[in-house]
């Protein structure tokens, strides 16, 4: 068993708070007459002002840049792609591998991207996958893997030794998390023994075939033996797809103790409104769909902050004593983030959160939370993020803390 030796460092420091005497009254007139200008329904900023939120914040959409990460061994082709989408690759210095770009430059039609030389990936979504501290030969679990990014670079991360699986409920963002592993040529090649599996999951069959499929199918069924269905790009990684209800079953720890995963992401399912570009998409979505998608508070008060907290106990349970679990949303709300991690931290005496190293060098401030980190908007460049990284005590640390 391999034991995570914890280091400790300083948190970044917390921004300087501006005191509304600082602000000039044109400062002030200007951000409200932006934020009006989003149109922002009522229904979505009665939960901002639940939820402490500046409405403000929205404004700041076309000035967070894109952000790109080249695949290692690909950085020679950096003066090439600026060519091709006539803009810099500025350097992310505080996240190695990563590239930020004007946010109104497109990279889909650039060879590197069609070649899979180069993908989108957040930076600061970049960042919760850096606390893991991934080493080549551990095996990593991305407990919500699709669409895939995290996954591609925790995949870039191991380089050739070690293992990665991506676990995702939704079938079709499997299948789009599929697609993306291959085109990045990671994890291997799809086999042959697999080619029924492959036909079911691809994202590529006839869109009247997958109208008429959710017609007749609102939940994922496992197979007739009862056991997930995964489609393997090699022999040491692969996609999982289980029914919610299978990601929360009893675990015996023992099983765990050994043999489990050395580190496990969970990028748990949020109300996304620290994505200020996802946000903006409701512009064209419908503001209606938001209020389904997002607000609905049936989804919202309980059952939301109720499958995140499974969702953690489920990846802790997978992981190996000594291992390490890093947490993330990209909410800005403390319902789905600190009170989450808080309450789980209260339940699990084998749970220590742990200083995220690198931390001291990223554009955020400390959470409620000490040892957690936030991503903001308006100061950080990136979405908003949350993060808390976890360690698994081996038992005799765990009974420590229980005397």
């Amino acid at each position: 068993m391999s034991i995570y030796k914890a280091q400790t460092c300083l948190l970044c420091s917390p921004p300087a708070i501006l005191r509304p005497s600082a602000l000039s009254l044109s400062l002030i007139s200007i951000l409200m007459e932006e934020t009006s200008k989003l149109q922002l329904p009522e229904t979505f900023l009665s939960f901002l002002e639940a939820n402490g939120i500046d409405p403000s914040i929205y404004t700041h959409g076309d000035s967070i840049p894109r952000y790109v990460r080249l695949k290692p061994g690909f950085e020679y082709l950096s003066q090439e792609i600026e060519s091709e989408i006539s803009c810099k690759l500025e350097k992310v210095k505080w996240l190695p591998g990563f590239y930020s770009i004007p946010p109104d430059v497109h990279i889909a039609r650039s060879k590197a991207y069609q070649q899979g030389k180069m993908y989108g990936i957040d930076a600061a979504s970049g960042a919760a996958v850096s606390a893991l501290g991934i080493s080549p030969g551990d095996h990593v679990l991305d407990l919500c893997a699709a669409p895939g990014a995290k996954l591609c670079m925790m995949l870039d991360l191991l380089g050739e030794m070690g293992t990665a699986t991506g676990v995702d409920v939704a079938r079709h963002r499997l299948a789009a998390c599929r697609t993306m592993l291959q085109k990045y040529g990671l994890g291997g090649s799809f086999g042959d023994d697999h080619e029924d599996t492959f036909k079911q999951w691809t994202s590529r069959r006839p869109y009247k075939e997958r109208k008429q499929e959710a017609k007749t199918m609102n939940k994922f069924v496992l197979p007739q033996n009862g056991q997930p269905e995964i489609i393997f790009y090699g022999h040491s990684s692969g996609v999982v797809g289980l029914k919610k209800k299978e990601l929360y079953r009893s675990l015996d720890q023992k099983d765990y103790a050994y043999c489990g995963y050395d580190k496990v992401l969970v990028d748990a399912e949020c109300t996304h409104d620290g994505s200020i570009k996802h946000i903006q998409k409701f512009e064209q979505w419908g503001w209606n769909t938001l209020e389904r998608r997002v607000l609905d508070a049936e989804r919202t008060d309980r059952n939301l902050t109720a499958l995140q907290l499974n969702l953690l106990r489920n990846g802790f349970r997978l992981l190996k004593q000594g291992g390490t679990l890093v947490y993330s949303t990209c909410s800005l709300t403390l319902a789905q983030n600190e009170d989450v991690v808080d309450h789980f931290l209260a339940e699990s005496s084998s749970a220590e959160l742990q200083e995220i190293e690198t931390a001291k060098d990223w554009p955020c401030r400390s959470g409620r939370t000490p040892k957690t980190v936030r991503f903001e908007p308006s100061t950080s460049a990136t979405s908003g993020l949350f993060v808390a990284k976890i360690r698994k005590l081996p038992n005799k640390e765990a009974e420590k803390n229980v005397l």
